[in-house]
């Protein structure tokens, strides 16, 4: 078995002086955007006004690109949801006799030309070209910490749910043993209600305080992947039959998610070096949770919703599918950092030499929104979830080791460009919206001949246009957002309808209040060499548990 050269990894410990060159770099950019503006305004009004000028127009631009995307993601999502994936896939194990029963059937169905065109080249390929879906199996390993059962029971029950065969399906319950005891009785009370349910069912504890890692989900989840390598080399299957699907605790597929992933599985020659991104959608509970937390996990939706539209710039987010034979001949994933999704797509792209890319799957898997025993809690804990999701600005070094430096494994120039959208991202997500929201005031407040400059003088109210213009996009998302909305809960009268429409105007302050300082946050540690060390687990709590520790306090305190 090949394994990942020891350079190939994150650095633990002390960095290089590149290294560290690097780490400070996205801060010096964020930091330093409001520096300038600060500087230009003292030194002359109109020069701060061009550049505050230049970031609004290409944030209007940028804009109408996520209007767009927006609404055409949204169009894929809903349509392909209405596939029946199933039947497809199960067209792909007699592609002839398939072809020539539907070449001539008209229909208006999401991808129905792609498929023709799937069989009419399977049915004239070498056979073991492609692969039947009768010989391919998915797995899925599902990453718990210290997680009720009242949150994994749903997830597994999912997995039941869906229309792929059971018997084709691997479940890993992969939790922490620093979990407790209770961790580790509800895993054996899964493993041992679904044991029969599926072609393997297993509990996998991963150890605390193994050697090279952080606290975090990718050791746990590479743990598990290994302890599954070796059933399945016990049972004959090879890795390059098996697709392996990472699952949080409270990710529950669409119905038809295996189908999908198998069908694309199958439908790319050059499947080792794909991954498999679904749409993220933070809906299981979004009408619970407070106001603040649904505007920030609707917008997480619609940008999931807007990246899959741009496949040539998608990476690997939270859920994800990926071949076995990939992942365990690069190792499974990174056991060193706390972001291991995001920077699962640099570790593949840079070990396939630049071959690798990530395919979009337009159709859901559904993930809770983040929700605490508090308000306070839920506050804390969503600042949190951002900030680790920010602190993917931890790969901007190791994308710039492997471009610029001897280790480089994949061509210059489209490693360039990914660095450089890389860095934009998370520079952008740091500073524009605070840039946008008072960036008009800062000449006027801080040089009085701003005053007596017209372009200056005019400039908070320019803002205020393209603030007006960027409530399109708002409008969009808010008429989006209620056709996504799962069924209202019995337990809410038609009232929260209407609290779910004013929940919009704190749009501004949550892009502000949790991303813009999350993302300042994750540089700032970044810059002074304060790493996150350890994967800040966003607890999972239900409506249900909730109101049962409610409960347990109230008799605690009368006692």
């Amino acid at each position: 078995m090949n394994t990942t050269p020891p350079d190939f990894e994150l650095p633990l410990g002390k960095r290089t002086k590149f290294y560290r060159f690097f780490e400070m770099v996205p801060a010096i950019l964020s930091y330093g955007a409001f520096v300038l503006l600060i500087v230009l305004s003292l030194v002359s009004p109109l020069l701060a006004a061009v550049y505050l000028m230049l970031i609004l127009i290409v944030l209007l631009v940028r804009a109408v690109g996520i209007i767009y995307h927006t609404l055409q993601g949204h169009r894929r999502l809903v349509m392909a949801q209405r596939v029946d994936w199933a039947e497809r896939l199960a067209q792909l194990e007699n592609p002839e006799v398939s072809y020539e029963a539907e070449k001539d059937i008209k229909k208006r169905e999401f991808g129905t030309v792609q498929h023709l065109e799937n069989l009419r080249l399977m049915a004239a390929a070498a056979p073991g070209t492609f692969p039947k879906p009768s010989e391919l199996y998915n797995m899925v390993i599902i990453a718990a910490y210290d997680e009720p059962y009242s949150v994994l029971k749903p997830t597994i029950e999912s997995l039941v749910a869906s229309h792929y065969d059971n018997k084709q399906l691997m479940i890993a319950l992969a939790y922490e043993e620093r979990g407790g005891a209770d961790m580790e009785a509800t895993a054996q009370k899964l493993a041992k209600e679904y044991k029969n349910t599926f072609l393997t069912f297993q509990a996998i504890k991963h150890p605390r305080n193994l050697p090279n890692e952080v606290v975090g989900k990718g050791g746990n989840i590479t743990f598990a992947g290994k302890k599954m390598r070796e059933w399945v080399d016990k049972q004959g299957i090879e890795h390059r039959q098996v697709i392996i699907t990472t699952l949080d605790s409270d990710n529950r597929p669409h119905r038809s998610y295996f189908d999908y992933v198998t069908y694309e599985y199958i439908a790319n020659e050059d499947r080792k070096h794909l991954a498999y991104q679904p749409i993220a959608l933070f809906m299981n509970n979004i009408w619970d949770v407070p106001a603040p937390m649904r505007v920030v996990a609707t917008g997480n939706t619609f940008w999931n919703i807007i990246s899959s539209m741009r496949p040539h710039i998608l990476r690997n987010f939270a859920s994800h599918s990926q071949p076995m034979d990939a992942l365990v001949e690069m190792d499974f994933w990174s056991t060193r950092t706390v972001v291991e999704d995001g920077h699962h797509f640099w570790r593949s792209y840079f070990y396939f030499n630049g071959n690798y890319s990530v395919h979009p799957i337009y159709i859901p898997i559904y993930q809770d929104a983040v929700l605490g025993d508090s308000y306070l809690k839920s506050f804390k804990a969503q600042f949190i979830q951002l900030r680790r999701w920010m602190y993917g600005a931890s790969d901007v070094p190791y994308v710039a080791l492997h471009v610029f430096t001897k280790r480089r494994r994949a061509p210059f120039w489209p490693g360039f460009i990914w660095f450089i959208r890389n860095l934009d991202g998370y520079v952008t997500a740091a500073s524009v919206s605070i840039i946008v929201a008072v960036g008009g005031w800062v000449p006027l407040l801080l040089n009085s001949h701003a005053y007596r400059d017209l372009v200056a003088h005019q400039l908070p109210d320019t803002v205020s246009v393209v603030q007006r213009i960027a409530l399109v996009g708002i409008v969009v998302m808010v008429f989006l957002s209620f056709k996504l909305l799962p069924p209202r809960p019995e337990r809410y009268k038609r009232t929260r309808n209407f609290w779910m429409l004013v929940q919009w105007v704190m749009m501004p302050l949550t892009a502000i209040g949790f991303l813009s300082f999350a993302a300042l946050n994750s540089q700032a540690r970044l810059f002074l060499g304060k790493y996150l060390t350890k994967f800040d687990v966003t607890k999972k709590v239900t409506v249900d548990t909730q109101e049962s520790r409610l409960k347990k306090k109230d008799k605690t305190r009368k006692k």
